[in-house]
């Protein structure tokens, strides 16, 4: 992958072209595909110049002609463009404290394979060995070539995992190990490969902005219920990380005690988020003795047979969230706000359904509620999130490149080139082509 020149003298002709290129490529991802034409307009480029552009990135493999489109029109049919699946390659490595994920994801979004392990959170050293053993093993799905084009590994985790151990009933484990352990360090070392780490609340926002609802959506906040509820919050097309990358940390938000009985005591006269709306609190409801021996088929399932144990800890975590929707709505003043979980879509669509009744009825005079919509994509949401931050690092038009590597965008983490992140505006330039479910 080409080196980003870091002169420091500012903007030349050779960073405009490599910037330019990237917007067509943030286009391209966004809308699906487009024309020539589309491309000139959305990039503001002489069609010279955007042929010249589209040419090097057809050389390099990254977009490949899709056909042609007869708009009715006189002259000659659009040929239309779009990436090229096998452009590039990523891992995205999901780590929370009951699971491990790691996935391999092509270059128009898609996960090629994946491995899985439901477990609570081991000792680093042993964690360290179970993902460089499958990230080995997923290499082998492509060939060598292939193997030249990946991009790096993108990670995503909750951050402070040795802490909430009590409010979400969890056992000491080895989870004060993670205390002051680099993982995206070692697997640079053991991998050889760039590590792009992330909150993993956020990376699951940004996979949604960038092949999801964000599609067509500028603002929203985003959650997604796991083992812990996470979020990420998105503005003006981009992702925004705060000063401590937990923008968007609903979980943390205060909320009355749970009525349910194998709820934990609280330690204060209030309670955390992320203790009633957590697939935790599910598990530890449905069997308060074995809870942590649940999988994440267990407790869907328990869902699409409407157990009473599971209604009764849904309609507890919709009351939680909806008090939780009303305090970030009124700081935020957000229009839309994407849910999604580890628990499928029929469970997502009636969640949404639910929450958009409690949001509304807990509503103060005067004020309107936000709207709610699914996530695109379920328990994969957090691994596509995580093999995206190294794409996106490669192939994004980062201000970086025009300020001779000086990064000025807020959103990223990057474990190189001074850490500079995968700003999300240019991508806004495209909306316009993206129409729903379209990739």
């Amino acid at each position: 992958m080409d080196e980003i020149r870091k002169s420091g003298r500012g903007s030349n002709s050779v960073q405009l072209r490599r910037y330019n290129e990237r917007i067509v490529l943030q286009i391209l991802r966004r809308a699906g595909e487009a024309s020539k034409a589309e491309l000139a307009r959305a990039v503001q480029l002489t069609n010279a110049a955007i042929g010249a552009i589209i040419q090097t990135l057809i050389e390099e493999g990254l977009i490949v002609e899709a056909g042609k489109r007869h708009d009715g029109s006189r002259g000659q049919p659009a040929t239309i463009l779009k990436l090229a699946p096998r452009g590039a390659f990523s891992f995205g490595v999901r780590l929370d404290r009951t699971s491990l994920e790691t996935v391999l994801m092509d270059f128009s979004g898609q996960i090629i394979n994946r491995r899985t392990h439901e477990m609570i959170l081991p000792e680093p050293a042993k964690a360290l060995t179970i993902l460089t053993d499958d990230l080995e093993q997923l290499r082998e799905n492509l060939s060598e070539g292939e193997q030249d084009r990946i991009t790096g590994i993108g990670l995503a985790q909750p951050f402070n995992l040795g802490a909430w151990l009590h409010e979400l009933g969890l056992p000491e484990a080895h989870f004060k190990d993670w205390e002051d352990y680099d993982l995206a360090s070692a697997l640079e070392e053991e991998t050889g490969l760039p590590v792009f780490s992330e909150n993993d609340g956020t990376a699951a926002a940004v996979a949604e902005l960038f092949y999801g609802v964000g599609r067509q959506n500028d603002n929203f906040l985003y959650l997604f219920l796991g083992p812990a509820i996470g979020g990420g919050l998105v503005m003006n097309g981009d992702v925004v990380r705060g000063v401590s990358g937990n923008s968007g940390d609903v979980a943390m938000i205060p909320v009355p005690p749970s009525k349910l009985p194998t709820a934990n005591a609280p330690r204060q006269e209030w309670d955390l988020l992320l203790a009633r709306a957590s697939l935790v609190a599910l598990a530890r409801h449905m069997s308060p003795d074995n809870f942590s021996e649940l999988s994440r088929t267990d407790l869907r399932q328990a869902i699409e047979e409407a157990d009473d144990k599971a209604r009764e800890w849904t309609e507890d975590c919709v009351s939680a969230l909806a008090v939780a929707l009303r305090s970030a709505f009124a700081i935020l003043d957000m229009p839309l706000v994407v849910l999604d979980s580890d628990l499928g879509n029929d469970f997502n669509t009636s969640f949404a359904e639910a929450m958009a009744s409690a949001v509304a009825d807990a509503a103060p005079e005067s004020r309107t509620s936000p709207q709610m919509a699914t996530g695109s994509f379920g328990q994969d949401a957090g691994a596509v999130g995580a093999a995206s931050l190294p794409q996106f690092f490669n192939f994004s038009p980062r201000t970086a490149i025009l300020t001779g590597g000086r990064s000025l965008g807020p959103a990223g983490s990057g474990r190189s080139e001074d850490r500079a992140g995968f700003p999300a505006r240019a991508a806004r330039l495209g909306s316009h082509l993206a129409t729903p479910n379209r990739l």
